[in-house]
Order: structure tokens, then sequence, then C-alpha cells
């Protein structure tokens, strides 16, 4: 079957074949067609997870193997949801070690862009709480591969280039209520915003921060940090039932916005209103997981709020040494360009050490920008700026990069595309491997 298909931007769109195999053999079949790629639940950004000759989907993989109440490890198949394992485990005590900004990404969707959250400083990404995986190689034979296993390490970042994610143990975290204990802190300008990154010492940081502030409000932000909350911190009708939270009101766009709904006007005033809401705000809160991890979640296809053009996604890292002149220079330029973004986020990211994972010790920023020549041309201005102070792109929300510009930004590539050639490249490759050349 053929079907037109996107990533979340919506952008590019590609005429599939899709296959939707339910069991292994199937799988096998499917792979030995080449050039194929799994697709979970379509949350990546671009074309990562899109092939016009082969698209697995991955959904019908979705079950839940096995549990251990003692270390919290779980065994499942590719197609389990984040959402699912909240749903299943969260009433036990239980919790995901890392988790990105939405919980409708699959388990091999997490594992092959090696996502992160809010807690990479202190926990790391995802890498870091898996015991193993188990992947479907260009034979049709099926590998379990350990943490050190060149398989491992190539396939957990690897944007599903080195075979189909079939299974895989991973470590929860143990928690004793459904809340968390957030502390709201105004920052006017983005040096101070890195200042309580760098001081603070807790579980969770991010912040939201106005990508139009000029001047002595360059970068001013919104930090929310945060800590699992536990029972002495809930009321007495809380701790009765810690776990339960209020259910959420389900929102849904129902319409892709017109093109003139989005501008610097309408994004000035939503910054203004949003930093005001965030000054009443201010301090210690008691705050349900849901609201605080996945605050969009609750609004079904917000993606067409960017029109039905789509929008891309501009998420960089900057080291550590670079990262504060090179913020700058990223925010003066979207400041004046005039092409804010309602979702700006910036989180500080700790060591890691991987094969072809996005993260690095810095600081990550991440703004969408609704499709257009000129935001195109910002773009660009941002991956040279980006470029230029050494920073890097994450795969997993790229819907244009140039090939150039990615090996510009990260040595390892060298390395990726020649493991590529001993056999993967061949049966396994995406939109975006055949656009960057990877």
């Amino acid at each position: 079957m053929r079907r037109e298909l996107s990533g979340w931007g919506r952008v590019p769109r590609t005429d599939c074949a899709v296959i939707a195999p339910r069991d292994e053999a199937a799988l096998r079949a499917a792979i030995a067609t080449g050039p194929v790629i799994a697709r979970g639940n379509g949350r990546a950004y671009g074309d990562a997870a899109t092939q016009s000759r082969g698209t697995i989907e991955m959904r019908h993989f979705n079950r839940l193997l096995a549990f251990d109440p003692e270390t919290g490890q779980v065994e499942a198949e590719a197609g389990v949801l984040l959402a699912d394992l909240i749903e299943a485990f969260l009433p036990r005590g239980w919790f995901p070690w890392v988790t990105p900004g939405t919980k409708f990404v699959t388990l091999g969707g997490a594992i092959a862009a090696d996502v992160h959250g809010k807690n990479h400083r202190r926990d790391g990404a995802f890498r870091s709480c898996l015991d193993w995986v188990e992947v479907m190689q260009q034979d049709g034979s099926v590998v379990r591969a350990e943490p050190g296993d060149d398989l491992f390490e190539w396939t957990v970042g690897g944007m599903g280039l080195t075979g189909v994610i079939l299974r895989a143990g991973l470590r929860l975290r143990p928690v004793s209520t459904g809340w968390i204990r957030q502390q709201m802190v105004p920052a006017p300008d983005l040096a101070t915003a890195m200042e309580v990154f760098e001081r603070d010492t807790g579980t969770y940081a991010v912040a939201w921060f106005d990508c139009l502030g000029q001047g002595a409000s360059l970068g001013r932000s919104l930090v929310m940090l945060g800590d699992h909350a536990t029972p002495e911190d809930l009321g007495e009708a809380q701790r009765a039932a810690p776990f339960n939270i209020p259910r959420r009101r389900r929102l849904k766009v129902p319409m892709d916005a017109p093109a003139f709904a989005l501008n610097r006007f309408t994004l000035k005033a939503f910054n203004a209103l949003y930093w005001r809401a965030g000054l009443r705000k201010a301090g210690e809160s008691l705050v349900d997981w849901d609201s605080y991890f996945y605050p969009l979640d609750t609004i079904d296809e917000w993606n067409r709020i960017y029109g039905r053009p789509g929008f891309a996604q501009f998420q960089c890292v900057l080291p550590l040494a670079t990262a504060r002149p090179g913020l700058e220079a990223l925010l003066k330029a979207i400041s004046a360009s005039g092409q804010g973004s309602f979702l700006a986020v910036l989180k500080r990211l700790g060591a890691q050490e991987s094969r072809f994972s996005f993260p690095m010790e810095g600081y990550t920023l991440a703004l969408d920008f609704p499709v257009s020549p000129k935001a195109l041309q910002l773009l660009e201005r941002l991956d040279a700026i980006t470029v230029d102070h050494g920073g890097r792109f994450y795969l997993a929300k790229d819907s244009r990069l140039r090939s150039d510009t990615l090996r510009a930004s990260d040595p390892r590539v060298g390395a990726f595309v020649e493991m590529r050639e001993t056999g993967p490249r061949y049966r396994f490759a995406s939109g975006q491997s055949e656009r960057i050349g990877i």
C-alpha cells in the first residue's frame, strides 16, 4: 500500500510504500526488499522515518513482555509507547528514567534517537537506562546487543540505520507519587538563566525563553526546576491516593491555522503574556507529572497551528565553553529576523560519550519556525552560527539540514558512514539519510 507520510513537522511529505508486519517472518520479508526504514509513531520531526521504497510501520510490535519489580526492568517490544509504560507502571511506583517532551514516542524511536530529557545533566540520555536491545539485521537475523557491543553503540542514536529494533530491556525509576515539586524561577536575561542552570542540583530543569527579547531582555526565561515529590510533600487528600492526578482536558486543533496568524506581533503578544503568567507562578508548587513533562500532549494535532506548509524545528547543542556567546548570537539573529517561536526551549546537558547520539555537555536550544523562504534563510544562518561555535544538530528534529553542514558540525559522521558501508546502508535508509549522505 502507498501512503503519503511526513514527520511531526509535516514537511517534507513523501509518497511511501508502507508495510505493517505483524510478526518477525513478515518483517524479515520486508527487509529483504530493501532499502527500508522502521517507523514508530511518526514523532520524528522530519524525514527520519520515511522511505519512499519501503516504510515499515512497527506499531503491531507493541507488547509488554516482562517486568521485574525488584529492579524495575521492563522487557518490551519496539512499538510500545512511553505512554503505555506510564499507564502500566506508574500506579505501581515506576516512571521512565529518561523521557523527551512527549510521551507519544515508541520505545524503538526513543532508542534510535537516543532521546534526552530535562534530567540529562544528571542522568544522561535514554542509553543510560537500557540494558539490551534486539535488532533484526540486513540478513534477517536477530541479535541481542548490550552496552559496549558495536551493534548496541551504533544503534542507540543511529536513527534506525543499523537495523530494525525489535525489543529492549530498560530500567524504570522508582517514584512514590505522581507529582513533581516544581520551582519556577523567572530570569530577566540569558546570563541569569544560565546561572540558575549552573547552580541547580535537582533532578529536572528546563526553561522557556522569549526568543524576541532584545537588549537587556535578551533571553529572558522562565526556568522550571523539578523533583519527584514524596508523600510528605502532598496534602492529606493527595497522600491517600498519591498516583491519582486530575485528568487534563484534551483539546484539538481543528484545522490548519492561516499563514497570517503567526507573525511578529502575535508572537510578541504571546511571549509577553506567557512571561507575566510565569511571574505569577514564581516559587514552589506541586505540579502533576503529565503537566510538567508533557504540556503539549493534551493538544491533539498541535502541529497544525503552523499551517498547511508545516514547520521546521531548529535544535542544536553548543559546548559549554562557547555556549553563552553562541546562544547570544543565535538569539540576536532570531530576534532581528522577527521570526520568533512560541515553543522556545533551553536545557543544560551533561557530559556524554556515545558513538552518534546528539547530546554533549553544554546547552541545547530548540525552536519551531513555520516553513517559508524567509524562515529557511534564517535557519541557514542559525546553522552557520552553530558550526562556528562548535555545536551540532539533533537529527530527530531535522528536516532540512545539508550534508556539508552536518559534516562540518560533527566529526563522527565519517565513522558512522564507514560502519554503514559494511551492509546496513543497502538495506536500511531513510529520506533523511539519503538527503544528508549517511
